[in-house]
């Protein structure tokens, strides 16, 4: 029992410990498990124990201890445990005997077949083993004979081994010397057949021992025969490179050929150059010609395309073969070959210029990207071979130039395109109106100059954008990635047609009798309401499209859209200035021509409303409804319920005149002077040319007020009489009757007009006012 209890508890369950509850009792019985393996398998008492460090390995008490003693252990619990204890702990062990049996159990079936296969394999390892030590026996046995006879072998093959590697090095030398006797007899066949290069093999392999052994008289005659039929190799050779008939493959061959038989470097070097500076000519001048007035030129991609695959390839193949063969020149050869490829380069490239620059007309890029594309790739070898010519760096300044070109055209596009825009316009404004047949309106001509520039817009960042292409070789060049798309397409293309747009768009706001004289209002409008809603919208939509393709730089400095915007607002106010400046001119010019045409002091008593009066009213409302078409209402003070009946107190000085006629004589003209004067300093002040707001009331404002105050300069400028002041009375009172509806505030039009009445009265020697009644009449009547 004690033996077993030595042997069996794992570790941490003996009575001594704290035992642990039933939630620990599964992790504590595979804890021991796996010590009963390792203590089977031999392992360290360390890791059989699996205790923890603490406890004396040599205390008899210890159950998982190797020095376990049962009878010491059992002393001690009897002294030290009372006989409740001592049942508690008998029980626990049995208890803890029993699951180490269960476990036992449970470790050998679920290993049974691992044991089983184990056994196995050990018996077949000790037969196999016994098998293997035979063989290795037998074949110790074996490699001790061959050992033997290959000794006996040796010693007797000894004498004749050094006799057989004293003939092989006879036998090596007989072949050397009859090749070198052969040698001229070879040479002469490879010339005559052509065989350049095996004849130069063969003088090469000779060469060394010919001249090594000089000074024997054979050796001598062969050399001498050698120099004779290389000297004929060496002519036919020269004669073969200076016909230049063949490629530069075959001429790079004979010039190595050339240099294997001992030519001097620096003559070949000059006359390779030379020949090679004919063949690349005679493609310059191919690609001249292509582009002479007689054949008509082929399209820009066919056009590198040559220059490429014979110029460019040309000069490839003469870069690497000169490389090859004049390695030896050093430096200066290196700058030799640069300098001849930066002046044929050139001169390539000034051709390559002439073609691009007839790529001027249409905005499809497409065609002259991919020839660029196909231009800078061709030049990447070269380029690569040759980098002091600097010849890539030299193509890569052609496509920025091409490009900046590219955007110039765009530019100048754009602008054509606008300019066409109002040349529409104009055209639909002047059209005739075919009766039962509505042109387009304002609105409509608006929509399409808006959508026409933009559509252009769109397609020449579309066109531009081919330049940056992920699939275009230059497109990862610094200049495509930043400056082309922030002062190229930004700046320069849509930044500068937005300032040429407002620019074109105030030059028709100069003076009258100049440009501006020969618009037509409605273009101002237009203008002005095109130039308003890029304000809003249109400017803010183009530069972040524009950004998002381009993916423009910030450390470039571009201009804020707050400027652009604040530059389309200053141009839509000051078109709609000269809009409302326009228009009261067009109506000013008919009063005016209305007062000073008109006898004043011999007018007949007025029955009826003049018709310049009606002319005014309708142009005023023909100027309402066309701002209409484009801008908002706007703001209106409010109105009096009875402001198209009011007559007294539009007229109040006139009858402020009548009430004072009596004293109105010439002997007392300062006190009516001085009334009229008293009157104006209680008036409100009027400003004519005030700035005009983008909405329809504020323009037909401005127009009334310089109408209004045309119609009052003109009559202080008249001698009024009594019925022609009645006729200015009855005229003023219709306009009041219309007007008022299409200002802001109606004071206006009741202050102004009560000015111009007063003024008539002013200027009247018999100020006798009509009846407001028979007033309102007449005007009911016109």
């Amino acid at each position: 029992m004690a033996a077993a209890a030595a042997a069996g508890p794992s570790p941490g369950s003996g009575p001594g410990d704290s035992p642990e509850g039933p939630e620990g009792e599964a992790p504590e019985r595979r804890r021991k498990a796996h010590g009963m393996l390792k203590l089977y398998y031999g392992l360290s008492e360390g890791e059989a124990a699996g205790r923890p460090a603490g406890p004396d390995p040599l205390d008899p008490t210890d159950l998982n201890g190797a020095h376990f003693d049962p009878e010491v252990y059992l002393d001690k619990l009897r002294r030290e445990c009372p006989l409740a204890q001592l049942m508690d702990s008998e029980t626990d062990m049995v208890r803890q005997i029993r699951a180490l049996d269960s476990d036992m159990q449970t470790l050998v079936y679920e290993n049974y077949n691992k044991f089983i296969s184990a056994t196995d394999t050990i018996r077949k390892m000790k037969n196999d083993f016994r098998k293997m030590e035979d063989e290795m026996d037998r074949l110790a046995t074996n490699m001790a004979v061959i050992t033997d006879f290959s000794a006996r072998i040796s010693a007797t093959l000894q004498d004749r081994h050094e006799r057989i590697t004293k003939l092989a090095g006879v036998h090596a030398l007989l072949r050397k010397l009859q090749f070198l006797f052969e040698l001229p007899s070879r040479l002469t066949k490879c010339v005559e057949l052509g065989a350049y290069g095996q004849a130069v093999r063969y003088q090469g392999r000779a060469q060394a021992v010919l001249q090594q052994y000089q000074h024997l008289p054979s050796f001598r005659a062969i050399q001498d025969d050698c120099q004779v039929i290389t000297a004929r190799l060496a002519q036919q050779l020269r004669q073969r490179f200076r016909e230049g008939g063949s490629g530069a493959p075959e001429q790079a061959e004979c010039v190595e050929l050339l240099l294997a038989l001992g030519e001097p470097a620096e003559e070949l070097c000059e006359e390779f150059l030379a020949h090679a500076r004919g063949r690349l000519e005679k493609e310059l001048r191919s690609l001249e010609a292509e582009l002479g007035p007689s054949p008509p030129a082929p399209d820009v991609l066919e056009f590198t395309d040559h220059g490429g695959s014979g110029f460019v390839g040309g000069l490839c193949q003469v870069a690497a073969a000169y490389q090859e063969l004049f390695a030896a020149q050093g430096p200066a050869g290196a700058e030799k070959l640069a300098a001849f490829a930066r002046e044929l380069g050139s001169r390539y490239f000034a051709l390559v210029e002439r073609r691009l620059a007839q790529e001027q007309g249409g905005g499809d890029n497409s065609l002259l990207v991919r020839a660029l594309d196909r231009f800078h790739r061709r030049l990447r070898a070269p380029g690569a071979l040759l980098a002091a010519a600097g010849l890539a760096d030299a193509a890569t300044e052609i496509v920025e130039r091409v490009a900046r070109e590219r955007l110039g055209h765009h530019l100048q596009g754009l602008r054509a395109a606008f300019l066409g825009c109002l040349t529409d316009v104009r055209q639909a404004l002047a059209a005739p109106r075919v009766a039962g047949k509505e042109g387009p309106g304002l609105a409509e001509l608006l929509a399409n100059v808006a959508s026409s520039i933009l559509s252009h817009i769109k397609a020449s960042l579309a066109a531009v954008h081919l330049f940056t292409a992920k699939e275009v070789s230059f497109s990862n060049k610094p200049y495509f990635r930043g400056e082309f798309c922030s002062q190229g397409v930004r700046e320069g293309l849509i930044v500068g047609f937005i300032h040429s747009m407002c620019q074109t768009a105030q030059s028709f706001c100069d003076s009258p009798g100049e440009k501006g004289g020969a618009t037509p209002p409605a273009l101002l409008l237009l203008l002005s309401r095109l130039c308003l809603d890029y304000e809003t919208a249109t400017i803010s939509y183009i530069l972040t499209l524009t950004d998002e393709q381009f993916l423009v730089q910030d450390q470039f400095p571009v201009t804020p859209v707050s400027t652009l915007c604040a530059e389309a607002r200053e141009t839509a106010r000051r078109l709609l200035t000269h809009y409302v400046k326009v228009q009261g001119l067009v109506i000013s010019q008919m009063l005016r021509k209305s007062v000073e045409t008109r006898d004043w002091l011999s007018t007949l008593e007025p029955r009826n409303v003049r018709a310049v009066m009606k002319r005014v009213v309708e142009d005023t409302t023909a100027i309402d409804v066309q701002v209409g078409l484009l801008y908002e209402e706007g703001v209106r003070k409010a109105q009096s319920s009875d402001s198209s009946k009011r007559t007294f107190s539009v007229y109040s000085s006139s009858r402020q005149q009548g009430r004072y006629a009596p004293s109105y004589t010439p002997s007392a003209p300062m006190d009516t002077n001085l009334l009229s004067n008293i009157q104006k300093l209680f008036s409100e002040r009027i400003d004519v040319f005030s700035p005009v707001e983008f909405n329809k009331v504020s323009v037909l404002t401005g127009i009334i007020k310089i109408s209004l105050k045309t119609l009052l300069e003109c009559v202080r400028l008249r001698t009024f009489g009594r019925f022609g002041l009645q006729q200015v009375q009855v005229d003023c009172h219709f306009l009041q009757l219309y007007l008022w509806r299409f200002v802001a505030d109606e004071e206006l039009v009741h202050l102004l007009l009560d000015e111009v009445v007063a003024s008539a009265a002013l200027r009247c020697p018999d100020p006798v006012p009509m009846e407001p009644s028979v007033v309102e009449v007449i005007c009911e009547r016109g």
